[in-house]
């Protein structure tokens, strides 16, 4: 196997372990896979497709951003869940990053929301509602990702045939 050869295999076990990331929070995710075709390019060469490749990729990676902050916000609020506990989620969610590995993201984002709309309204079942509404928003957000994922693999992945293949 040729020079090449060896850094797509690579190129592409990172991919991979940036798509796991979307569903493992300590694992970097979409940003992974974009820094690996980026890297990629320079280590290969960019040859006629490598910048149009990583010109998509950014697109798709600027997509998943943007739907990974609109969709939990609509689906909390759709649920009732007030701006002040959305942000006590994201505080939570920093928190549990700290507190709890792997799933402390997620744990502290959900507490958060919960913790404070308990305390905004000071009803439970309005908080649990709001509560599953935001962690339904961000199962869908994180099933995107995957999508969006996906995407950015398989549009590397025409590139690199042309690298390996010529």
């Amino acid at each position: 196997m040729t020079a090449d050869g060896w850094w797509t295999v690579v190129a592409a076990v990172l991919m991979v372990i940036g798509l796991c990331g979307v569903v493992i929070p300590f694992l970097p995710g979409l940003a992974l896979i974009w820094v690996t075709a980026v890297v990629y390019g320079f280590v290969v060469g960019w040859g006629p497709g490598g910048i149009a490749v990583v010109a998509v990729l950014s697109a798709l990676l600027a997509a998943s951003i943007a739907t990974s902050f609109i969709v939990p916000k609509r689906t909390a609020a759709a649920s009732g869940a007030s701006t002040f506990a959305q942000f006590g989620g994201l505080v939570g969610a920093v928190i549990g990053f700290f507190v709890i590995p792997v799933v402390g993201v997620i744990v502290g984002a959900l507490a958060g929301v919960l913790v404070v709309e308990m305390l905004v309204k000071g009803n439970w079942d309005e908080a649990w509602t709001a509560t599953k509404g935001t962690a339904k928003g961000l199962g869908v957000s994180a099933l995107i990702d995957l999508g969006f994922g996906l995407l950015m693999i398989v549009v590397w992945s025409t590139w690199a045939a042309t690298v390996v293949f010529g």
